[in-house]
């Protein structure tokens, strides 16, 4: 059994069929990327999976606990973590506060700009930040406003924000987008290292060159169905995959 698991889900919006039957096995401690083209239906399956979406028919569970019918807030509390395609950070925070912020609400159930008074004279809490943040090479700027900073930093960021939470799965939604060639293989390196440690981890991402560097599995979605689900090296000879993805050409 793994960490997540996805049966038989099925999503439609009025006559548009945006999930058929998907079923999708993430390995505890694996880093499992779901491709596809425009369309295919992944941001569908991951809003699902945090409960932003209800399936029409189906399961999803978490470590052995039903997800379906929980909030958003409540699969936040039992595990599981997710970062934006855009990055929901506190432009008027420092980067310390932003971070400080969900560590106190994993541990106390609480979320909001009102608690960072509190949340600022908690030393253990802010120990655990900046570890962080020297860890995504963000700690020179701790007390930068977050509004100032660039895509990749603000990307980074938002990444501290979820692991400083201790998930036990990480759900990343393009982590690269809008990023520079130097800042997504720094990123590529950063998310490398923290798989290295055992966090399991789903990633959505066009850039191959990040698919092909951290998946251990990839599962490919076309037109709301899993069409192919292997090891990155036999995904790229994929004659299917090919077809659906990249029009017949090689990923």
């Amino acid at each position: 059994m793994g960490l997540l698991e996805v049966k038989h889900v099925n999503k439609s919006f009025g006559g548009l069929k945006a999930l058929t039957d998907v079923n999708l096995d993430v390995a505890q401690g694996s880093v499992h990327a779901i491709i596809g083209p425009n369309g295919a239906g992944k941001s569908t399956l991951l809003n699902t999976l945090i409960a932003k979406l209800a399936p029409d028919t189906g399961s999803v569970t978490f470590d052995g606990r039903p997800l379906v019918g929980m909030t958003p807030h409540e699969i936040n509390q039992v595990g599981v973590s997710r970062v934006f395609q855009t990055p929901e950070i506190f432009g008027e925070l420092t980067l310390l506060e932003n971070v400080m912020i969900p560590a106190f609400a994993r541990r106390d159930g609480a979320f909001g700009l009102h608690a960072w008074n509190q949340v600022m004279r908690e030393g253990a809490i802010r120990e655990k930040a900046m570890a962080l943040l020297a860890e995504l090479k963000l700690d020179g700027k701790s007390h930068v406003e977050a509004r100032h900073l660039s895509r990749g930093d603000k990307r980074r960021l938002e990444l501290a924000m979820c692991l400083v939470q201790e998930p036990k799965l990480l759900l990343l939604d393009e982590p690269t987008a809008g990023m520079s060639r130097a800042d997504t293989n720094r990123t590529i390196d950063i998310l490398k290292e923290i798989a290295g440690r055992g966090l399991t981890m789903v990633v959505i991402e066009h850039d191959m060159h990040v698919v092909f560097s951290l998946a251990d599995r990839i599962s490919v979605l076309a037109q709301g169905a899993i069409i192919a689900e292997d090891l990155p090296e036999n995904i790229k000879g994929n004659p299917k995959v090919q077809e659906a993805y990249l029009g017949g050409a090689h990923l």
